[in-house]
């Protein structure tokens, strides 16, 4: 640890950090040096990236967990405070993004949209709260983060992606009503909204939907770090400064 590690002494969960925003998410708060608890599905993945944070003189737990079943979400923090002690930030990251048209659409893609980008985030939210409440009390930083990670989409609404929009919209809708209310007892709602970033997210789309995203977006997207970054930013301001929201685009995304 170093005095210029923000983080030290403080817990931090990341969901869906098994690639992509996630995984960098969690490889910049433990350099931070936050304690990291990552979960995912994927066991091999988390267990992998503890190994590097680990390397790196971090510490990590991996949680395999689903965070779209109530349950699972619950125990995932019940273990991380169990296990580490307390929990000063959530970053609620899973999520999956399924485009196409309405017509014909197939429901069961409109289902795992629901269930995860907006249901099991506040699975991870409800069962976290009590926590970050706690921490905000007894924490010399005075402070503790929820941040939500959203999409351009929570703003703009394009054709194809009406259910993805809707789902990123209720993530800003409920983390602006949270923040209100939470804001006096010093946990910090946050909400990013990246642009196109380069990540598996695309690759859970059908075949034609993939072609035609790569043709609607021909210009450089971002990387991982890129949001992780400003992640990082978010949760290591000082108590009396609160971000709460941010809006990320590649330099050429027009919308």
């Amino acid at each position: 640890m170093t005095n210029t590690q923000k983080l030290s002494e403080t817990v931090a969960l990341v969901t869906g950090a098994s690639s992509g925003i996630g995984e960098a998410a969690a490889l910049a708060l433990a350099e931070q040096g936050a304690t990291v608890a990552i979960a995912a599905r994927r066991k091999d993945r988390i267990d992998a990236l503890a190994g590097r944070i680990g390397d790196a003189g971090g510490t990590a737990l991996a949680i395999e967990a689903d965070v779209t079943s109530p349950e699972q979400a619950e125990n995932l923090v019940r273990q991380t405070v169990e296990s580490l002690g307390r929990l000063d930030t959530l970053v609620n990251n899973a999520g999956v993004m399924l485009l196409g048209p309405a017509v014909d659409a197939p429901l069961e893609e409109w289902e795992r949209m629901v269930d995860l980008n907006v249901k099991g985030l506040l699975y991870c939210a409800h069962a976290a709260l009590p926590h970050l409440l706690a921490a905000a009390e007894d924490s010399p930083r005075k402070v503790a983060d929820m941040v939500n990670i959203s999409s351009v989409a929570g703003r703009v609404a394009r054709t194809g992606s009406g259910v993805y929009n809707a789902t990123k919209w209720a993530v800003g809708a409920f983390s602006e009503s949270l923040r209100q209310e939470v804001a006096r007892r010093h946990v910090r709602v946050s909400l990013v909204e990246p642009g196109a970033v380069a990540t598996e997210l695309i690759s859970h789309n059908r075949p034609e939907i993939r072609e035609a995203m790569a043709e609607r977006d021909d210009f450089q997207k971002m990387e991982p770090q890129d949001i992780a970054e400003a992640i990082a930013y978010i949760v290591t301001r000082p108590w009396r400064m609160a971000v709460n929201e941010m809006l990320i685009r590649p330099t050429e995304q027009e919308r």
